[in-house]
């Protein structure tokens, strides 16, 4: 079994082996922070040179979930570039690719810290998509509820191997990073601990979706 399925806020939701959240009812696909681009600013800002293989992976992979649920509609959670720059440094093949993934379907940015513009390659850019009940979102806000965020890149670790993982409670879902060259935030930091109720569930990423109480 490739996904979780639970409940959120009354709505049904399933969250994929590969870090994306499904919504049936609406056919919306949401990933966060795909940070496309990272290897190409390093080495624009730092002279660090990457493999510079890390938007095709993303976009391999993120291809892949949208085959396993023919979304209508696709959100992107913020951090989509790595900067605002990073748009502007996609090669020729991978924005076509991006801008084949985005056709016949309702494409929508939502503004991260890493990327606050609009992008040029298409769809519509949003501070924030509400569609009640659940609001799409970068960063979660405290005494929110219904929120569906990312920003923290969280992270969990079993059988001595740390892995990209959502967590989620009654009031709110934070997302893992689906990019490729993402970091990860351990969900015992007081920023990730201090924001979810004691319930909270952490699900893993992987080939089978683990569901867990989240580390602390």
């Amino acid at each position: 079994m490739n996904k979780y399925a639970f409940t959120f806020c009354g709505t049904d939701v399933e969250f994929l082996s590969s870090g994306a959240l499904f919504w049936p009812a609406r056919k919306l696909l949401c990933v966060s922070d795909l940070h496309l681009g990272r290897s190409e600013r390093y080495a624009r800002l730092a002279g660090a040179l990457l493999p510079p293989y890390e938007t095709r992976d993303t976009l391999a992979r993120l291809e892949a979930a949208m085959a396993q649920v023919e979304p209508q509609v696709v959100v992107c959670l913020g951090d989509s570039f790595d900067d605002a720059a990073a748009e502007d440094g996609l090669d020729d093949e991978m924005r076509l690719w991006l801008t084949r993934l985005m056709a016949g379907r309702r494409w929508i940015w939502i503004e991260g810290n890493h990327d606050p513009g609009p992008v040029e390659i298409g769809g519509s850019h949003m501070a924030e998509l509400p569609d009640p009940p659940l609001t799409f979102r970068h960063i979660a806000r405290e005494g929110a509820a219904g929120e569906v965020s990312g920003h923290y890149h969280p992270k969990a670790r079993v059988t001595g191997k740390a892995r990209p993982c959502l967590i989620y409670d009654s009031d709110r879902i934070i997302m893992p990073a689906f990019g490729t060259y993402t970091g990860g935030l351990r969900t015992w930091d007081a920023a990730l601990s201090n924001l979810m109720r004691p319930e909270a569930v952490a699900i893993l990423t992987g080939p089978k979706p683990i569901p867990m109480p989240m580390p602390r």
